[in-house]
């Protein structure tokens, strides 16, 4: 079982109340009157950006009539999204409210299926690399580098513990080669990806060699789909490119984005046959 997220908890939270409003028959804005709601605030709350507290739920689960089962579940996630995870503390005016809450969301995933064509991601990097790739981006100021670099890090504590994320990475052999940080740092990073392929059977990371005959199909893109132990929530998506980077919300595109996924892994070499590559790479 995952740890538990505030923001996966809000957004269980939310995503919950807004299919007892639907399934009751309430449209919008007229549950939002019968709530003490304006229909902007009620439509805030749906969206996340508006928290509950104790004293507005209650109208809001009186008139949905949820069974006291389901009530005692609903307060539950009301309290644990409340609390503030180190995304929301540490850095946060770094990292702004979308990364804010990806990182909330990988904190309380179960399992994540990840794909980039260029780039090692930032679940597997080493401090070295993640430095390369940070102290590039013309965005960002040499005096944010050390505390992006340690948010990056302090990320990679969810591969491990008691109960580790489940991760399968998908990468291109470009990544392979691409000199990240010059060859030095290049080839820690990969000796790293095999010692930590090797050390944890919760990591996967699968190779789509420069042989596959659709290899370039997906592009230079990199998105990643998380999934939560709760059969209440579905996948979490999210997407980057050069000049975008945030959550994939139209249900369709998310399952888009888990066929392109299962199309790369299916191009990928085995778990043996990628690791070989990778140490191939890594003592060149």
């Amino acid at each position: 079982m995952a740890p538990v997220s505030p923001t996966v908890a809000r957004w269980e939270l939310v995503l919950r109340l807004r299919e007892l409003r639907e399934q009751r028959g309430f449209d919008s804005a007229g549950f939002a009157r019968r709530v003490g709601f304006t229909p902007a605030n009620w439509s805030h709350v749906e969206k996340g950006r508006r928290v509950l507290t104790r004293t507005t739920i209650e109208p809001v689960l009186d008139v949905l009539d949820v069974t006291p089962d389901e009530r005692l579940e609903l307060l539950a996630l009301l309290e644990a999204s409340k609390q503030r995870g180190w995304w929301t503390t540490a850095s946060s005016a770094l990292i702004g409210p979308e990364l804010q809450r990806l990182y909330g969301m990988e904190a309380g995933a179960q399992s994540i299926r990840s794909y980039d064509s260029m780039i090692v991601p930032g679940l597997l990097q080493t401090e070295a690399y993640a430095r390369a790739l940070i102290s590039a981006d013309v965005m960002i100021r040499p005096v944010q580098v050390d505390q992006l670099v340690a948010i990056r890090l302090r990320r990679q504590q969810r591969l491990h513990g008691a109960d580790p994320l489940e991760l399968t990475a998908v990468l291109g052999e470009a990544t392979l080669r691409q000199q990240t940080g010059g060859g030095e740092v290049l080839r820690a990073q990969l000796r790293h990806l095999v010692a930590l392929v090797r050390e944890l059977d919760t990591v996967d990371v699968r190779v789509i060699p420069f042989s596959a005959p659709e290899g370039a199909v997906l592009g230079g893109s990199s998105f990643h789909l998380l999934d939560f132990a709760s059969d209440q929530l579905p996948t979490f998506a999210w997407a980057e490119s050069a000049v975008f980077g945030g959550h994939v919300d139209d249900a369709e595109q998310v399952r888009d984005l888990g066929f392109a996924y299962v199309r790369a892994r299916e191009q990928s070499l085995s778990r043996t046959e990628s690791l070989a590559l990778i140490r191939e790479y890594a003592s060149v």
